[in-house]
């Protein structure tokens, strides 16, 4: 009998756990589960590796690099409104415009910009627009003085600013207790967001406030005692969680007390303060504060001689003795100066001029092509009878500048502040309203008036009641006005 080989104990175990791990793919008390490879998309590409699990792409593309596959990256081509532009480029998606036009440059185009979303508040019909008289222009929406301000207050100046992130438009209005905060992006519903108290010793009121706009902060002034120069960061009024807010200051510049007015060439970065007190160092003339800062204005000096408003530009007009400079057109009580100011420390004056029948120099602005200021006499209608006047001056050699013409409206009311946006003059008429007035034919000495909205309905007398102030700059075509004792309104041309 043939004898069998017998292995040793520790051979015998070595090949039972070959022949266990070819089964189970190891060696140890109890079997591992087997690896289960899922791939949904049925491309070859396991879904823990796929760049796009959920459809077939075997070539894996991406593009854009971004780690999610093509396939599953592709972009929205909804088209609502069947131009042939997908929604998430069409600049007006529910309304066919293949060809984009957008005038205004502010990524809505004229198909969505032109169409009203909803009704006024008062379409202006038969020379009404429920209790205002009115011609061509609809009253949108109407906030009321006393939701603006305090109790018993009445409203004065005010401002605009267009958040140039979002497009949101917002009114600045002043009130004799401090300064209100209103978006007006939706004119049929505008939004009261907060005020920010007047900073005078004890917050008293002041009937005379006055704001401008530079780089998304508003600069605030005021005839109260001791006021200064409030400095507010506008871009605080996107996140306004439980309006109305009361707000604060972000800077507070008390490097003057009380002033008139203040002016600022976005431009140069300059505020000019005017209208301070007679008395100090410059006798009320404009104060030069540097606030390419907002935060951290400067005091660079100022101009002797009262002034009671101002434009400030960088000049590019007719005159070429003057391209580059930074010129100061002062409404000076009695006169009119026009000013170098480009070098702060040695300000020069190039001119200045009168008319007739000088009752109080008030507030002035040049038209488009610098060839012309237009100017308001804020009491010559007390003083001296007639109509509203407006005063034309020739400014084309700054050097000698000329009386143009006179334009009287059709009312006694007295003009207060106006100002121009391609050829319309639009005043601020106090009890009659806002006035529209058509200058392409300034030149050849005619100026028309094309519409009006009166904010003030009692009357149109010769009196400081109604609209104060109106700002016309918007792209929307949203126009607001303050009014004394009406508060904000915002009015739209017909269409």
């Amino acid at each position: 009998m043939k004898k069998r080989l017998k292995l040793p104990l520790s051979i015998q175990l070595l090949f039972i756990c070959v022949i266990i791990f070819t089964t189970f793919q190891a060696c140890d008390d109890e079997p591992v589960d087997p690896v289960v490879i899922v791939d949904s998309d049925g491309d070859g590409i396991p879904d823990g590796e796929d760049n796009c699990p959920e459809a077939s792409n075997p070539n894996q593309e991406d593009t854009d690099n971004d780690g999610v596959g093509d396939i599953c990256d592709t972009p929205d081509i909804t088209d609502s409104d069947n131009d042939g532009i997908p929604d998430s480029e069409d600049n007006c998606p529910t309304i066919a415009n293949p060809n984009q036009e957008d005038d205004n440059n502010d990524g809505i185009g004229n198909a969505c910009q032109d169409t009203p979303a909803t009704t006024p508040l008062f379409e202006c019909i038969n020379g009404m627009a429920g209790p205002y008289p009115c011609n061509g222009y609809n009253l949108m929406s109407h906030i009321p003085i006393n939701i603006l301000g305090e109790l018993n207050a009445e409203g004065n100046d005010s401002w605009g600013w267009t958040d140039s992130t979002t497009g949101n438009e917002y009114a600045i209005v002043g009130t004799t207790q401090g300064t209100a905060f209103i978006n007006v992006t939706d004119p049929i519903n505008p939004i009261f967001l907060g005020r920010l108290a007047s900073a005078s010793p004890g917050n008293s009121g002041n009937v005379w406030r006055d704001m401008k706009v530079y780089n998304n902060y508003v600069f605030i002034v005021s005839e109260a005692s001791g006021h200064g120069m409030q400095v507010f960061d506008l871009t605080r009024l996107r996140n306004v969680a439980n309006p109305p807010e009361n707000f604060t200051a972000d800077t507070h510049f008390t490097g003057f007390g009380s002033a008139h007015n203040i002016v600022i060439n976005e431009d140069s970065g300059y505020a000019y303060i005017v209208g301070t007190s007679r008395s100090g160092t410059f006798a009320g003339g404009p104060l030069f504060i540097n606030i390419q800062n907002p935060l951290n204005p400067i005091n660079e000096g100022g101009f002797f001689g009262y002034s009671h408003d101002a434009q400030v530009i960088n000049y590019n007009g007719p005159d070429t003795d003057y391209t580059g400079q930074e010129i100061l057109i002062g409404s000076n009580e009695n006169e009119v100066v026009i000013v170098n100011v480009t070098d702060k420390a040695n300000p020069q004056i190039i001119s200045d001029i009168a008319y007739n029948n000088i009752g109080y120099t008030h507030q002035g602005w040049f038209t488009e092509n610098l060839n012309y200021f237009i100017l308001g006499d804020e009491i010559d209608e007390q003083s001296f009878g007639g109509n509203t006047r407006t005063i034309v001056f020739d400014f084309t050699d700054l050097d000698n500048p000329a009386f143009h013409m006179n334009y009287f409206g059709p009312t006694a009311a007295i003009d207060h502040n106006g100002y121009v946006k391609g050829n319309t003059f639009y005043i601020a008429n106090y009890s009659a309203g806002v006035r529209f007035v058509d200058i392409s034919g300034i030149a050849s000495g005619t100026m028309t008036e094309v519409g009006y909205f009166d904010t003030y309905p009692a009357n149109n007398s010769t009196s400081f009641h109604g609209a104060w102030n109106v700002y016309p700059y918007f792209n929307s075509g949203n126009i607001i006005v303050s009014d004394i004792e009406g508060g904000l309104f915002i009015v739209q041309k017909q269409n």
